[in-house]
Formats: structure tokens, C-alpha cells, sequence
């Protein structure tokens, strides 16, 4: 039986995908509740893993489950000699489906003001 990938896997490789430019932001609109995608947006146009050369790819990774139906995970991107570090948060839905609900890659995205 060959085994399913954990859902920190499958989304550690999305958000890269995204955050490299290989991948549009609004693929990850169904992938994303409450400010992650605003987070994404903001992080994607930045294009904080875009390289020239060696494409990012997911190194290692590492996760802690808060509660039952969470999971804040981390990642080691490496792009060639450099190495960054993702974290981001898991959430199971009602509908039994992983959603990131926080992405941070370095500075976070300035919240708008409430009126």
C-alpha cells in the first residue's frame, strides 16, 4: 500500500509553488480560510522564493498539533545554496478538508486599520 501524504506535505508544497511564482495566488483561494489568503496575496506579489536557477523545494518539515483538527507546521525551503524557513497553519473544516489558515515568510502583511 503505498502511504498518503500528510496534508502538511501536500500544502507546504502548494504554498511554494505559489510563493515561487510557479503557481497563481488565486489557485489556493478553495486552500485558504479567514486572512491566510490575504497573507498569501501579500507575500506572492513580493515573490519572496522567486530564483533565478534552482527551484525552491520543501527540505524538511515539521509540525505540532495544537488540538485535534489543527496543525501548525514549519518548512526548510531550499533554492539552491539558500535556505528559508515557512511556517503555516492547518485547519479540518466541517467538510473534512485541510484549509491554511496563517502563512508567514519573513515580515507579516500590515493588518488595514478598522474603521
Amino acid at each position: 500500500m503505498i502511504p498518503q501524504p500528510l496534508p502538511t506535505d501536500l500544502f507546504a508544497d502548494l504554498l511554494v509553488a505559489v510563493l515561487s511564482g510557479h503557481r497563481p495566488v488565486h489557485s489556493m483561494l478553495r486552500h485558504t480560510r479567514g486572512r491566510a489568503y490575504d497573507e498569501l496575496a501579500w507575500l506572492a506579489e513580493r515573490g519572496p522564493l522567486r530564483t533565478r536557477g534552482a527551484r525552491p523545494v520543501v527540505r524538511d518539515i515539521g509540525y505540532y498539533e495544537p488540538r485535534p483538527g489543527a496543525i501548525e507546521a514549519f518548512a526548510r525551503i531550499g533554492a539552491g545554496d539558500r535556505l528559508r524557513a515557512m511556517a503555516f497553519r492547518l485547519e479540518l473544516g466541517q467538510d473534512l478538508r485541510w484549509r491554511c489558515t496563517a502563512v508567514e515568510l519573513g515580515p507579516r502583511p500590515p493588518r488595514p486599520e478598522s474603521d
